[in-house]
């Protein structure tokens, strides 16, 4: 499926905007001088990709889609169905992560191919689907609670809103009849307040060209 616009227009755009406008400021204060911000999001996307790109200058990344070890191609990095048609996630990059994983499927290290074989990588794939397809999203998530095994349910975003880990941070909080995520980051000394519903002015479109 196409991806959200989360990395284009959000991080890539508005987050480097107000980076580069927080930034400006402070400079100000500093040299008392102004000064225009050109932020454009194919910039801050890049950014964001450095890592892919210093793996594609050492030669360890490929610019064909789904055989890298972060874009699906790696069977220890992927998600997985599960034997209720659902989904679970599994990033088990370092050793010992990936061997815990193992330990939690049931599988052992010595009859599976070497992690690093790319080779050998549609042999581990098939291990771990077949492992993971023996349980529901729910029993693997109770299973791998507390884990350092890198996996994670995948959620609707009405279960995000009700899991455990979001509650316990109030990550979610239900604003105007409808549940909006709270701002971050969060400051120790000047805690931000939880958003309110705009008012029945605030949301008329009319009232943004007024002076």
């Amino acid at each position: 499926m196409p991806p959200l616009n989360l990395v284009g227009d959000f991080a890539g755009g508005s987050m480097f905007l107000v980076f580069g406008v927080l930034a400006a400021l402070y400079e100000r204060n500093v040299s008392g001088k102004g000064q225009v911000i050109d932020v454009a999001m194919v910039d801050g996307a890049s950014l964001i990709g450095q890592m892919q790109w210093d793996f594609r200058g050492q030669g360890i990344w490929s610019d064909e889609r789904g055989v890298n070890t972060l874009d699906g191609g790696a069977p220890f990095y992927d998600t997985y169905e599960t034997s209720d048609g659902k989904y679970v996630s599994v990033g088990a990059i370092e050793p010992q992560f990936f061997a815990e994983l193992l330990d939690k499927l049931g599988l052992k290290q010595e009859d599976l191919p070497y992690q690093l074989d790319q080779a050998r990588w549609p042999e581990l794939r098939a291990a771990l689907e077949a492992a993971l397809k023996t349980k529901t999203r729910d029993e693997w998530a109770e299973i791998f609670f507390d884990s350092d095994a890198c996996v994670a349910p995948i959620l609707t975003f009405e279960e995000a809103s009700k899991h455990p880990h979001m509650a316990a941070r109030r990550n979610l909080q239900e604003v105007g009849g409808a549940m909006a995520p709270m701002p971050a980051p969060r400051f120790s000394r000047t805690p931000a307040a939880t958003p309110v519903a705009p008012s029945a002015e605030t949301a008329d479109p009319a009232t943004l060209w007024r002076d």
